[in-house]
């Protein structure tokens, strides 16, 4: 199947951080903090912040606070990078030992591990892969798509990222050859409920930078959608064309 409508190469925005949904923002930020050795960031009532360490790839975690419960496997996951099946064991075994426990999402015999965080997030632990060297802890940030190629498509001018994959089982963007994939894995499952992780991007130009990257998008297949935000709010919430709700922040990226 092709690959539908992408957002105008014009988008003039960048992939900013990942949203995560939690019953207790600072103890699973904390958590991840240490799964990952990153470092905590900026907090407040609103949000806790998550930093790759200074000077390495990556992606910022941001933990805002929810009040609904975590409802079915979540689209939006990580998987974590090893190096050999040493360090794979180890790290499942140190997860694990945090707080970590098993999980089921239907793998059956693979050679990643699937596991959860304290708040039922699932994520997982691959098997040495050669094409993950250099991404950092975090090898991806995954998406379950039912198009990939589509949905890459466009994803990609509003992240600033470039397709590195277009296949229709799984596509993947990176920024260059640096930090981790974004991927779309295909499954037949269409999304029903609010993701619990979500995407922000931040416009790269001045205002009304926000403004246009909200049209590129909207023009691309995305619609507005509600989760409860509030009207005065300085971010915009939409959908991409598989419903997954996204945010597009204020103010230009650094």
């Amino acid at each position: 199947m092709a690959p539908g409508p992408a957002v105008a190469p014009g988008a003039g925005a960048r992939l900013a951080s990942v949203t995560v949904d939690a019953a207790d923002p600072p103890a699973l930020a904390r958590w991840w903090a240490r799964a990952l050795d990153w470092r905590l960031g900026h907090a407040d009532a609103g949000e806790v912040d998550v930093d790759p360490p200074e000077g390495e790839p990556g992606v910022p975690l941001v933990f805002v606070p929810v009040r609904d419960a975590k409802d079915g496997p979540n689209r939006v996951h990580l998987d974590l990078d090893t190096s050999s099946p040493a360090e794979q064991r180890e790290t499942v075994q140190y997860l694990l030992d945090t707080g970590a426990r098993r999980a089921d999402v239907g793998q059956g015999d693979a050679p990643w591990v699937v596991l959860a965080d304290p708040e039922g997030n699932e994520f997982c632990v691959l098997d040495p892969r050669p094409q993950y060297e250099g991404c950092g802890r975090v090898a991806a940030v995954v998406v379950q798509a039912l198009r990939p190629q589509a949905l890459a498509a466009f994803w990609a001018p509003l992240t600033g990222w470039d397709v590195v994959r277009s296949d229709p089982a799984a596509s993947a963007l990176r920024d260059g050859h640096r930090g981790p994939y974004l991927e779309f894995v295909r499954t037949a499952t269409p999304h029903a409920v609010k993701n619990r992780w979500h995407l922000d991007v931040r416009p790269t130009s001045p205002p009304p930078g926000q403004d246009r990257v909200v049209r590129a998008a909207r023009e691309a297949g995305a619609r507005p959608v509600d989760v409860g935000q509030h009207r005065r709010v300085r971010w915009v919430v939409l959908a991409d064309p598989e419903g997954n709700e996204f945010c597009v922040l204020s103010g230009r990226a650094g």
